[in-house]
């Protein structure tokens, strides 16, 4: 579905400007920050998923949002669809960027985040960053306002993987608000993101199931509940199969060893069998299509039945991430389309 008009955009977009130094507070572009998903307003978080929506539809126009500026793209972790989207995207956009691997940084030698944030914010105007280390590291570089920080996963949050999943929802479905989300799988950053953006949206019905031991950060699980409570959202959690809900629009699953990270239980894997995603989810006719935020290994998470089965819509997720990036590239610049 197309119908995008459920999101309205609530604040008053900035002119794109010309050629400027990093920093520049003319009136034209302010650096934002997205370091976790409440770094956003309500209406940021709807513009940015309604944006990447429309990016994906072909109908956001042509955007040379980030002409004339520079983007640092810093992955010290594996990644094939985020890099590539917001490499991809922030060209798209008309930015110039230069690529740092985990090697490259002079962090490897002792300098603090907050000095290397000091330094690349007088050359950068965005920096997106994949640590997949504590979200501390990315509010060192954020400690200055003069060049915007993105979180491309944190050991604590992935949040640009939430807005491509909201984007993903919007495009096919039409709406957000009262979708039923079946997500089966490890409390992990994918996870958190997608609670704490999916609670924010009334009469949704997001359902957790995580293997014990396995579930959502204490922290990030009240902080979601409340936000559920506000906005008149439903978060629940369980640690079984058991007793599934009748109706679900979506079933998300992840990978089960999330990058960066290893479980110190030798024995884990038992733990996450009765968790697979199997057709048996869809026995009874459901009509729920299949989400997953990729790389997938089939036969552990989700068996190929599903994953490439006519219900799954994993890989236009994975392609709207692009759409997705160029939304939060538009929002951390401070500039939308002419």
């Amino acid at each position: 579905m197309d119908t995008l008009d459920t999101l309205d955009t609530l604040d008053t977009p900035g002119t794109p400007g010309t050629l400027h130094t990093p920093g520049t507070r003319d009136g034209q572009r302010t650096a934002r920050h997205l370091v976790s998903v409440d770094d956003l307003t309500d209406g940021e978080l709807r513009r940015i998923v309604r944006r990447g929506a429309e990016f994906s539809a072909g109908t956001a126009g042509r955007s040379d949002a980030l002409e004339g500026l520079v983007a640092g793209i810093y992955f010290a972790k594996t990644s094939t669809r985020t890099r590539t989207a917001f490499s991809s995207g922030a060209l798209r956009l008309g930015a110039r960027i230069i690529a740092y691997g985990p090697g490259d940084l002079q962090l490897n030698t002792g300098e603090t985040t907050e000095d290397t944030g000091r330094v690349l914010s007088g050359m950068l105007d965005v920096l997106v960053a994949r640590t997949a280390g504590p979200e501390a590291e990315l509010r060192g570089w954020a400690a200055q306002d003069r060049m915007a920080v993105v979180n491309a996963m944190s050991a604590e949050e992935h949040p640009t993987q939430a807005l491509t999943d909201l984007t993903t929802l919007l495009r096919h479905f039409g709406r957000i608000e009262g979708l039923r989300i079946l997500y089966v799988g490890e409390g992990n950053n994918t996870a958190a993101a997608l609670a704490l953006a999916l609670t924010r949206f009334p009469s949704v019905h997001l359902e957790l199931r995580t293997p014990p031991g396995y579930g959502l950060p204490a922290q990030v699980a009240a902080r979601a509940r409340a936000q559920a409570e506000q906005y008149g959202a439903v978060l629940r959690e369980r640690h079984d199969m058991d007793a599934l809900p009748a109706e679900y629009d979506v079933v998300y699953t992840t990978r089960w060893q999330t990058t960066g990270t290893s479980k110190p239980d030798p024995d884990w894997r038992e733990v996450f069998a009765p968790f697979q995603v199997t057709a048996r989810l869809w026995d009874g006719g459901s009509r729920a299509v299949f989400m997953h935020d990729l790389p997938a290994h089939r036969g552990e998470e989700v068996t190929a039945e599903v994953l490439d089965g006519p219900q799954s819509i994993a890989f236009a997720q994975a392609t709207n991430k692009m759409h997705s990036a160029m939304a939060v590239l538009e929002h951390a610049a401070g500039r939308t389309a002419r």
